[in-house]
């Protein structure tokens, strides 16, 4: 297949941590970890360093010094920065991530209001030079969940990209701490109506177990996720759902984490395409579903944006672009990206396809 040219947009943030699995109350006064990270920029980060293909993040972002730094650290990833809009107004998001440890679960508080993509109209964005000679773009839930104007931005930039004819892939992503901006409106009735709107331009839908029961209330039968019980049949279902009411979406792929405690997770996933059918991965020798046991997790954030980048990687490569084989690679990156610190899945295309072959080990390499 030839190169493709893939975009993202969305809102970058400045990621605090404290150290280790230490809490927020030990932690200040003290030091705290910054990186950055972000739905989108994770996923532009994630399909740089898999390489392949041309790779475009697209945002705005306040013209600062900090704001510089993210750009310098994506750039030197490969992606390509230039078409960030750089403005006078608002500011950088924040987020702030407790890791959590054994039955105490992660944490994360938001400081985002007033950022530059959540105060800027879609009148204020140039689309179409944005999005000039791109193949694929790929948006997520997160940045409409901010702003009505970061919404109607969204829907205004899926609008211009249906119109040039790209595919365009939707990670569902919702946030519960997020979408406050609707007032008048409880939260999930103010995504499900959004993310609907958008969702009828979208090609390729993502999202994990919970997303489409919270937007769109489509639920899998018998799966309880705070027990850590998936009923994983019960997600073709889900799938088949979401495609009914998406006429022009041709695939939904779903990731399927089981949560036994912070530090222990089952992670697997299933491709749904209209035309072929299911395929789930891993699979064990008897070719049934069984997910990986990822044990003493790193970091689990941008677990699912890794995901997302290895599905839409695989799926432009010339041997994985299969239905089967495109998942087998997704989960296995994502598996992956368990192990590394930070929003980015920091693991080569190499690596990846090891462990898509069974070698799981941790075996150091010589």
């Amino acid at each position: 297949m030839s190169k493709k040219t893939i975009a993202a947009f969305g809102e970058v943030m400045l990621r605090l941590c404290p150290q280790g699995k230490k809490r927020f109350a030990q932690s200040f006064p003290g030091e705290l970890t910054a990186t950055f990270g972000g739905g989108e920029a994770n996923v532009c980060a994630s399909l740089s360093i898999l390489g392949g293909n041309n790779v475009r993040y697209l945002t705005a972002l306040p013209d600062n010094p900090v704001s510089r730094a993210f750009e310098t650290e994506l750039r030197g990833l490969g992606a390509d920065t230039s078409k960030i809009l750089w403005s006078s107004v608002g500011r950088m998001g924040v987020y702030y991530a407790e890791h959590g440890s054994s039955q105490r679960g992660s944490n994360v508080v938001y400081d985002r209001d007033y950022s530059t993509i959540s105060l800027l109209g879609a009148e204020d964005y140039d689309f179409d030079a944005m999005l000039d000679g791109v193949d694929h773009l790929h948006i997520t839930g997160i940045t409409p969940s901010l702003s009505e104007n970061a919404y109607l931005a969204t829907l205004k930039l899926v609008e211009s990209a249906s119109a040039k004819g790209c595919v365009i892939s939707c990670d569902l992503n919702y946030r519960k701490k997020l979408w406050n901006w609707g007032k008048e409106k409880k939260k999930s009735e103010l995504a499900s109506e959004c993310m609907g709107n958008i969702v009828e331009y979208v090609d390729w839908i993502i999202c994990n177990e919970e997303d489409a029961s919270d937007v769109f209330g489509i639920n899998a039968e018998a799966t309880d996720i705070y027990s850590g019980k998936l009923n994983i049949e019960g997600y073709k279902s889900v799938a088949e759902q979401l495609l009914a009411r998406f006429p022009r979406a041709s695939k939904v792929a779903i990731t399927l984490r089981e949560s036994i405690s912070a530090d222990h997770n089952n992670w697997g996933a299933m491709l749904y395409e209209r035309d072929n059918g299911a395929f789930f991965a891993p699979l064990d020798a008897d070719g049934n579903y069984k997910p990986y046991e990822i044990r003493n997790i790193v970091d689990r954030f941008g677990g699912g944006d890794s995901f997302g980048a290895g599905l839409i990687h695989a799926l432009y490569s010339d041997d994985f672009c299969d239905g089967n084989n495109a998942i087998r690679f997704a989960v296995a990156a994502s598996c992956l990206k368990h192990s590394v610190y930070g929003d980015y899945n920091y693991n080569s295309r190499k690596e990846v396809v090891s462990l898509m072959q069974g070698s799981g080990s941790g075996r150091v390499a010589r």
